[in-house]
């Protein structure tokens, strides 16, 4: 599993001006159910996810991580896990992971995804989603913007990798 390395000095600190998103995780997750309520809260902003029951496990800046279990909505044709409904869990996991690493004074919108589909899936599905960070400092109006890969991980019940995916978001600072 790959890891991003740690914000420097330089870089945003988590705790001096996350996203309001972030801000809202930091204070249901330390609550019983909080993150199954944050989750469906997320789902109810952008109701496709909820396709998914995505159930974020962790969020913090350059990582997140999101279960989604195996129900007859993501089923395809084989019964396994069907490989758009991955990519739709790709796409919270990155989400999430882009909520807790931007300051709130930068904005980010995906530009592209790039999906293997290694293996037939066995039970649900736990995506991880981790990127190595920029320095946002550098990221200005001035300087325009900058791509962030975030790269996906997905693990099965069977402990098999049925997918991976790469999600370029662009960072830009907030007008």
């Amino acid at each position: 599993m790959t890891t991003s390395s740690s914000p420097s000095s330089s870089q945003f600190d988590a705790n001096t001006n996350p996203s309001p998103v972030f801000r809202m995780y930091k204070k249901l997750s330390k609550k019983p159910g909080g993150k199954a309520l944050f989750s469906a809260a997320v789902s109810l902003k952008a109701p496709y996810f909820s396709t998914v029951l995505p159930r974020l496990q962790e969020m913090r800046p350059g990582y997140s991580e999101v279960k989604v279990p195996k129900w007859w909505l993501v089923n395809n044709h084989i019964k396994t896990f069907h490989a758009i409904a991955a990519c739709n869990a790709a796409e919270f996991a990155m989400g999430m992971l882009a909520e807790a690493s931007l300051p709130n004074t930068h904005r980010w919108l995906p530009k592209g995804m790039r999906t293997e589909y290694r293996t037939k899936s066995k039970g649900g599905l736990t995506a991880r989603a981790s990127a190595d960070l920029p320095d946002f400092s550098q990221i200005t109006r001035e300087s325009g913007g900058q791509t962030l890969t975030v790269t996906i991980h997905f693990e099965d019940a069977a402990g098999n990798e049925p997918v991976y995916a790469e999600i370029d978001i662009w960072v830009t600072a907030k007008k």
